[in-house]
C-alpha cells in the first residue's frame, strides 16, 4: 500500500500541528499529574513521545527495529529531547517517502506510509494528555478523530496478536461503533478480531457519539459518560479492556 501525496501530506502537518501543541503545553509545566495515566506526568508524557519519534527515525533509517533499543537518554533535558525528536521525525519521514519498505506492525503495509498516519494520532493522543493534565484541552478536528477510531480498530486492535488466545477479555460478542455517520462492526472471541466498515449484522453492544469522544473513550482518555451506548454493559466494558490490552 502506498499512501497518497494528498494524503502524506495531510499526515505530515497533523504531526507539525499537534506535536507543536504538545510542546506549548508542556512548557506550561512539566510536574503536572496525566489524569488519564496513572503515575505520569507531563514529563513523563514529553520523554515518552521523544522515544517513540526517536524509535521510528531509526526504524526509518534501518528498514528494521533497532537493537538494542532503548538508548539511554535519561540525562538530557526533556523539552530540549522532546524538541529535536519532533523536527527529527517529520525529516525521516519526508526522506522516507511513502513507498520505502521498512519494519511496521500492520500486516498489509510495509511502507514508510504507515508510519505518517501512526506519527499523526500518536501525536493526537499524547496532545490530550497533556492538555488534560494542565486543563486547557482543546479539540480534535473531526477528519482526525475519524480516522483514529480507524486507525484504532484496524491495525492495532484487529490484528493478528490473539491467535494464542493471550488475551484476558475475550468479549465473545460483535460490538459496533458508530460516529458522524461511520459505523465498524467490530466481532472477537479469545483468538481473533474482524472488523467490518458496516452497520449490517446483529450485536451485543453499541457504542456512539461524536467522533471525538468515541476516539478518546477508545484511547481511555475520557470515561464511560462521554459516551452513548446500548445493550450488554459486560460486553462494553469487556471490550474496552481489550481495546486497552491491544493499545498498552
Amino acid at each position: 500500500m502506498t499512501l497518497s501525496r494528498e494524503r502524506a501530506g495531510f499526515y505530515l502537518e497533523q504531526l507539525r500541528a499537534e506535536s507543536a501543541r504538545l510542546g506549548e503545553v508542556g512548557r506550561m509545566g512539566l510536574e503536572a499529574a496525566v489524569p488519564s495515566c496513572p503515575g505520569w506526568t507531563v514529563e513523563s508524557v514529553v520523554r515518552h513521545v521523544a522515544q517513540v519519534y526517536l524509535h521510528k527515525v531509526e526504524v526509518l533509517r534501518l528498514g528494521a527495529l533497532p537493537d538494542p533499543w532503548p538508548p539511554d537518554l535519561g540525562d538530557r533535558d526533556a523539552l530540549e529531547l522532546y524538541d529535536e525528536a519532533r523536527a527529527a521525525i517529520v525529516d525521516a519521514l519526508e526522506q522516507a517517502g511513502t513507498g520505502q519498505a521498512t519494519w511496521t506492525f500492520n500486516p498489509d503495509d510495509k511502507t514508510a506510509g504507515f508510519w505518517y498516519r501512526r506519527m499523526a494520532l500518536e501525536s493526537v493522543v499524547h496532545r490530550i494528555d497533556v492538555e488534560q493534565a494542565h486543563d486547557v484541552v482543546t479539540p480534535i478536528a473531526l477528519e482526525s478523530a475519524l480516522d483514529g477510531i480507524d486507525e484504532l480498530v484496524y491495525p492495532n486492535l484487529a490484528g493478528p496478536w490473539w491467535e494464542e488466545g493471550d488475551t484476558e477479555h475475550a468479549v465473545d460478542a460483535a460490538v459496533r461503533l458508530t460516529a458522524e455517520g461511520r459505523s465498524w462492526t467490530v466481532r472477537a472471541d479469545a483468538t481473533s478480531v474482524t472488523v467490518s466498515q458496516s452497520a449490517e449484522g446483529g450485536v451485543a453492544a453499541e457504542i456512539f457519539g461524536s467522533a471525538e469522544a468515541v476516539f478518546l473513550w477508545l484511547w481511555g482518555r475520557s470515561e464511560v459518560s462521554a459516551i452513548r451506548s446500548a445493550g450488554d454493559e459486560d460486553v462494553i466494558r469487556e471490550f474496552r479492556a481489550r481495546v486497552s490490552e491491544a493499545t498498552q
